[in-house]
């Protein structure tokens, strides 16, 4: 279930971030009260996942969750450049974030 709570935190982490564009720098109130709430639920669901999973190795997976999603998303929703070098880049993200759940499975 940990790692269920942590995948969810990671969603969060996109989500808020998302939300924080919309937010156009936290001017629109409707907009910024969904972003503080997002976070909010983000650290609650992350602190969950840390009862389980090592410290260190949740944070990274948050984050990375968090990261390439959100330069995913930004590509997909945002108008984001599409490079190859960025593509590249999440999928570094992305391995290293597998390596870690590996890493902790054994």
């Amino acid at each position: 279930m940990a790692w269920i709570w942590l995948l969810l935190a990671g969603a969060a982490e996109i989500g808020w971030m998302i939300e924080l564009k919309l937010s156009h720098g936290l001017t629109r109130l409707g907009w910024a009260a969904a972003t503080l709430a997002t976070m909010g639920l983000s650290l609650v669901f992350m602190s969950f996942a840390t009862r389980e999973i090592p410290m260190g190795t949740a944070y990274a997976v948050w984050t990375g969750i968090g990261a390439a999603g959100i330069a995913t998303v930004g590509m997909l929703f945002f108008g984001e450049p599409r490079t190859a070098l960025r593509i590249a880049c999440i999928a570094c993200i992305v391995a290293g974030i597998a390596g870690l759940r590996l890493a902790a499975s054994s």
